[in-house]
């Protein structure tokens, strides 16, 4: 989720010499200035270019951005509308499903099945929508949006090191409005700093892998202090690191209890 800025994971600050707008008009002449600049980013143009080559401004997505009603709600809204009884049933039965696999997950990054359960269903009700939207052009746009253009210029650069790193190609990247990828809507540059090949097929896919989907969301929880065998309840040094999964106190909040209600 994109809201308070969650998975964040920056990566370099510079500013391009681009300059962002307000609307439509202008977009083209900051794409063509984005794709020039790109190698000063670790981006070979060529890879920019062929990127970038088709995307538009997308209006959709800035009424989105700008529309982001769900986080006022209290935390007792927030949950009636996220959250059922037949998702933590399933839940549990995905926890059995896989159970070999989250055995292996938690051993190696110490977090507990439920955590990666509740998170999996609350981000795309466990893969079953993670969203449509191209990335590359959601990013662009927001990229050139002045409100928050640093960081998702930031995301626009690591969206195009994924495509570089030949870890998915710009058409295969369908996401949310703000271009969260994959079963656990990872950042772009949350994708570059924890995704992992788990199932050792040569590129992490976060899209169509359920082994990678849950090793990257555990490997992203364990490389921010995630405490094995201790609880995660508000107060907690675990909540702390659920924080960092995304800010926004209803979400953080219904990540715990609905893994405590999949987990009893």
């Amino acid at each position: 989720m994109i809201a308070f800025l969650g998975h964040m994971a920056v990566l370099s600050s510079s500013a391009f010499a681009a300059t962002c707008g307000n609307g439509p008009n202008g977009f083209d002449a900051w794409r063509q200035a984005f794709i020039k600049e790109a190698p000063k980013h670790g981006i070979k143009e060529r890879v920019a270019r062929n990127a970038l080559k088709n995307v538009k401004y997308n209006s959709k997505v800035i009424r989105l951005e700008r529309n982001q009603k769900s986080f006022k709600l209290s935390f007792e809204q927030f949950y009636a509308k996220r959250v059922n009884n037949a998702m933590i049933r399933r839940g549990q039965k995905l926890g059995q499903t896989y159970a070999r696999i989250f055995k292996k997950v938690e051993k190696k990054y110490g977090v507990p099945t439920p955590i990666l359960l509740a998170i999996w269903g609350l981000e795309t009700n466990y893969g079953g929508f993670s969203g449509k939207m191209p990335v590359i052009q959601s990013l662009a746009t927001l990229a050139y949006d002045c409100r928050r253009s640093q960081f998702f210029t930031n995301e626009l650069v690591a969206a195009l090191t994924i495509v570089q790193r030949r870890d998915m190609a710009p058409e295969e990247m369908r996401g949310a409005w703000a271009g969260e990828i994959g079963q656990t809507q990872f950042l772009a540059s949350s994708y570059v700093k924890y995704a992992v090949d788990y199932d050792r097929n040569g590129r992490a896919d976060l899209i169509r892998s359920i082994l990678d989907v849950l090793a990257s969301t555990a490997n992203y929880l364990a490389k921010h202090g995630w405490r094995k065998g201790q609880p995660w309840g508000p107060g907690t040094a675990n909540y702390k690191v659920l924080k960092k999964w995304n800010k926004a106190s209803v979400y953080v909040q219904t990540i715990s209890v609905m893994a405590e209600k999949i987990g009893s």
